[in-house]
């Protein structure tokens, strides 16, 4: 009865993974080893009876469908996005792990790729998907970050110039096109699911990810996902890898759990559904949970007196929590 789906998706808590049983170094491991968990939600378009019992469920947390999936972004790209996103996570867990430990690590990136358009922006009908933005304003952009820094701080009305690389025709062949873009209002919704709405802030309209990248790393480091997606596990995956190619362990033993993303300067950043990932961190009977520091209020709500929350702004803050950890007795 009432298979209807509702213009809602629902957060609840997903597995909790063992790292170590997606990180592949070649390191062995140090006897009495503790265990280090990332964390996951399961998101879920639901249906009218499936709306309702979330409405009743503590667990679960209700997000309007577009605060999720903008207008004109399809489940697909969603999904496309978000495993861009888990590989891109990945390769910056390696780099920031093996630069910590004092390994040379090369990435050179390619730009800023375009996963989706968000309907009624400045981008539509001018940007596509998969266009590959590398200098705006004639200044070369490598990655995700450095395209939306070269953006930021214009106005509605500015015009900002790209130079995107777009493959097309039958031979998939590629065209450099220098592309002028007036910028619109900056319109988007927060994690609590308001609008936000800033006249005084331009926006091009665009889902963007980093292109492809080459990068040169000295050690041989396999990550297998496994389809999950998103950039979440960032720190998890950087302190797995630290972790296996040390004589120490870390964790001193104990079971940790945690979540946020990792950039190249170590820098760790929000995530969403750190409700529902705090339950399933105590759920898997971890001591800790270390979060981004944007998500700690709502992580130390969540947690009450069930698990230790650690807030954790950049993989230095990290590692001396881990510093200052005794062994498990």
């Amino acid at each position: 009865l009432f298979p209807f789906d509702v213009p809602y998706y629902s957060f609840s808590p997903g597995p909790v993974n063992d790292v170590s049983d997606y990180v592949d170094t070649g390191g062995e491991l140090v006897e009495g080893q503790g265990e280090l968990f990332f964390l996951t939600v399961s998101l879920k378009e639901v249906n009218v009876i499936e709306y309702l019992g979330a409405l009743i469920d503590n667990q679960v947390e209700l997000s309007p469908r577009e605060n999720v999936r903008p207008v004109g972004v399809s489940q697909e790209d969603l999904r496309a996005q978000n495993l861009a996103l888990m590989q891109e996570s990945q390769d910056s867990a390696k780099f920031v792990a093996l630069t910590q430990l004092g390994y040379e690590v090369t990435l050179v990136g390619s730009g800023a790729q375009i996963q989706g358009i968000i309907e009624g922006s400045a981008a539509e009908g001018v940007l596509l998907d998969g266009d590959l933005i590398t200098a705006v304003d004639g200044t070369g952009v490598a990655f995700v970050d450095e395209a939306v820094a070269s953006i930021g701080g214009r106005k509605p009305g500015d015009e900002v110039l790209l130079t995107v690389r777009r493959i097309s025709g039958e031979e998939n062949e590629a065209e450099v096109l220098e592309i002028p873009i007036v910028l619109g209002p900056f319109r988007a919704t927060d994690e609590d699911g308001n609008e936000i709405n800033d006249p005084d802030r331009g926006m091009v309209g665009v889902l963007l990810t980093s292109g492809p990248t080459q990068t040169v790393f000295p050690v041989d480091i396999e990550i297998d996902s496994q389809n999950i997606g998103g950039p979440s596990a960032g720190l998890m995956f950087t302190l797995e890898i630290m972790n296996q190619l040390t004589e120490e362990d870390l964790t001193k033993g104990r079971a940790i759990a945690g979540t946020g993303t990792i950039n190249r300067e170590g820098v760790v950043g929000a995530i969403g559904g750190i409700k529902q990932k705090v339950v399933g961190a105590i759920d898997a009977g971890a001591e800790y949970v270390l979060v981004p520091s944007s998500n700690y209020p709502d992580a130390i709500e969540a947690a009450g007196e069930d698990i230790s929350v650690v807030e954790i702004a950049t993989l230095a803050v990290a590692l001396v929590f881990f510093d200052t950890l005794l062994p498990e007795s």
